[in-house]
């Protein structure tokens, strides 16, 4: 995958806003957005490593995708969950954001009681 995808992958992951990240990274928004454009400029070096940082991952997984953060990681290794993962893989990019959007529901639901 590309910056671009992985980048985007990760701010959905973490439910952060570009808006957000470039608070979080000392990036400017604008520049994030270039990085998630269709055209995908590639960031500085200096500046790749603030938005790893800011987001608990690698530059070699925003450039690669290389799992990298421990937390991921051990999601993946968790068997219950890498068969979700897998599960999920399996379902159209319409079906998997239904599922998200349904488990977020029932997380704010579960967290107000």
């Amino acid at each position: 995958m590309s910056l671009r995808q992985n980048l985007r992958e990760e701010l959905d992951f973490q439910d952060l806003t570009v808006k957000e990240l470039s608070a979080k990274a000392k990036v400017a928004k604008g520049a994030l957005e270039m990085y998630l454009g269709v055209r995908e400029s590639m960031p500085p070096a200096d500046v790749a490593v603030r938005i790893a940082k800011a987001l608990g991952v690698t530059v070699e997984y925003l450039v690669d995708g290389a799992e990298s953060s421990p937390e991921r990681a051990s999601l993946i290794v968790n068997s219950p969950l890498r068969q979700l993962g897998q599960s999920l893989e399996k379902l159209s990019e319409g079906d998997r954001r239904v599922v998200y959007e349904t488990a977020r529901h029932l997380a704010e639901t579960l967290q107000k009681q």
